[in-house]
């Protein structure tokens, strides 16, 4: 069982390798809060309606919507005036990706950082595909990078670019939780955007939590939780050795040790879909052997 960082595609990632998946990605569909989806609908379009642009006025007809009225306009001339609005279709999609060390492990499949990388790949060429403008953050150890959300292929390549060749800045404070990640998106997450997150979720506090529950009144939040069979399902007994690039350390399990560690891991899954369920958010489960294609199809 190892973490041990080689040129292998299960432990390291190139921008071939994310710029490939464009093509299975034509197969996909975003997600959407199903809470918030029954209030609001799905897509909107480009037709006039009840949106969020104003376009025009026009004279009532007989069947428009009363609401729509303009008082202001229709007092002005003594005629009945409705607002027309124009709707966009295209909204932002803002993936957040976790780039920590912690990530970089895995016992079997990938390493959580390769899965990650590929996921919000995945989820950015879909969301091109739609035509929606694309952004996001890679958050880092030491370091965030956020994205402006742009149209076009240009703005995909540039956020797999990012992702493949991260910038450093070394004079952010070490993120050893996820407090400072989600008050981040709190300042760069458009209201109405649709919101991934894609972590292991180490560092979950409750101020952390704070956030996501504020995030969630503004966006459509989808969370994905990547985590290594190991976590689940712990050998029950015996000596095993992990080893991180020279470095190598013999853990001697006890069944007591185990059964502890897997019920951590399984309150930690059950309260982050339980806050998910709470906050109209959907939280997607997903280990380092599965089949990416196959977790994010809808």
């Amino acid at each position: 069982m190892s973490s041990n960082v080689s040129s292998s595609p299960n432990t390291t990632f190139s921008l071939k390798i994310l710029v490939d998946l464009a093509r299975p990605a034509t197969a996909l569909k975003l997600h959407r809060s199903k809470i918030k989806a029954k209030q609001n609908g799905g897509y909107v379009s480009r037709f006039k309606g009840r949106g969020m642009e104003f376009d025009e006025n026009r004279l009532y007809q007989a069947g428009d919507d009363v609401r729509s009225i303009d008082w202001r306009v229709t007092a002005r001339t003594g005629k009945t005036y409705i607002k027309l609005f124009r709707e966009e279709r295209e909204r932002p999609v803002f993936i957040s990706v976790d780039q920590r060390s912690a990530m970089q492990f895995a016992t079997r499949g990938v390493f959580k950082s390769v899965l990650a990388a590929k996921l919000a790949a995945l989820l950015a060429w879909t969301a091109h595909h739609h035509g929606d403008r694309i952004g996001g953050q890679l958050f880092f150890d030491t370091h965030c990078q956020e994205l402006k959300p742009q149209n076009g292929k240009q703005a995909v390549l540039h956020f797999l670019n990012a992702l493949v060749n991260p910038k450093e800045n070394l004079n952010q404070a070490p993120h050893d939780n996820l407090e400072p990640i989600l008050n981040r998106l709190l300042h760069h997450a458009r209201p109405s955007s649709l919101l991934y997150i894609i972590s292991d979720f180490r560092g979950l506090t409750p101020h952390a939590e704070t956030q996501l529950t504020k995030l969630s009144q503004h966006c459509d939040v989808v969370l994905i939780f990547i985590y290594d069979e190991l976590e689940k399902n712990l050998p029950k007994s015996g000596q095993y050795r992990f080893t991180q690039n020279s470095e190598s350390i013999i853990v001697d399990m006890n069944e007591k040790q185990a059964r502890d560690y897997e019920q951590r891991f399984l309150e930690k899954e059950q309260h982050l879909q339980h806050l998910a369920k709470q906050h109209g958010m959907i939280c997607i489960s997903i280990n380092t052997l599965a089949d990416v294609l196959a977790c994010l199809r809808i």
